[in-house]
């Protein structure tokens, strides 16, 4: 029996940052996504996610979700069959990226969530498409829903996050590494640095998208994700 698909998504979204993928593959996998929303550090969320999840699963993360998920494969290789990272880092905050991040926790405190994810994901974290205003709605519905209290746990921990280089030299599972080839947020050579770093990881480049491939080119991410599902599993 396959072993079920559980997505991660990225800050301040939902399912639905996944919904054409969970489309497709629902059809002969069974594929959960999982909230990323409690608790203030990385390592809280993911102790929180290993309570919650299937014995044995491919978890799938994209930006904040992959950084989620490195963090799960830390905690309990053993649990995780095969892992896809999209459009994310290894890396923790700089000094002045986490300092950045306090006027925004501040503008979502006193209600301007909006104008604070107008910042987060910009029109040109995208790539030029007729569907960009409609994904920007999109991502604007996601992060309303979610609510400020969301937010700040999020920034926090992303503040707080740890470098996991370390964790990419012991990844032993299939690993696919996507990256949208105009995304400027951690751009193509950020994934191939992290392609490299993890023994055996695949890297694919996802044309016509930006940060969020899975609704830019979900047809070319589902290619990529039943390649990466069929590979064999590593036996432990």
């Amino acid at each position: 029996m396959r072993e079920p698909v559980v997505f991660l998504p990225a800050m301040m979204c939902d399912a639905r940052l996944f919904g054409p993928l969970i489309a497709d593959l629902s059809r002969d996998h069974a594929v959960m996504t999982a909230p990323i929303t409690h608790g203030e550090r990385i390592e809280e969320i993911a102790s929180g996610l290993l309570d919650v999840l299937p014995k044995r699963f491919a978890l799938a993360g994209l930006g904040m979700g992959g950084i989620v998920a490195l963090e799960v494969i830390r905690r309990a290789p053993d649990r995780v069959s095969r892992l896809a990272l999209m459009d994310t880092t290894p890396l923790a905050d700089t000094p002045q990226q986490a300092a950045a991040r306090d006027p925004l926790i501040i503008r979502a405190r006193t209600g301007k969530l909006s104008e604070v994810m107008a910042e987060e994901i910009k029109q040109s974290d995208l790539a030029m498409s007729p569907h960009r205003t409609e994904i920007l709605a999109l991502v604007a519905d996601m992060a309303q829903g979610l609510g400020s209290d969301c937010y700040v746990r999020q920034a926090r921990a992303m503040q707080r996050r740890r470098d996991q280089q370390t964790t990419l030299r012991k990844i032993a599972v299939p690993t696919q590494i996507i990256c949208g080839v105009q995304d400027v947020i951690w751009p193509l050579k950020r994934h191939t640095f992290l392609a490299e770093l993890i023994p055996g990881a695949t890297l694919s480049v996802i044309d016509d998208a930006g940060h969020l491939p899975p609704l830019e080119q979900p047809e070319q991410v589902v290619e990529v994700l039943r390649e990466w599902l069929r590979q064999p599993l590593v036996l432990r």
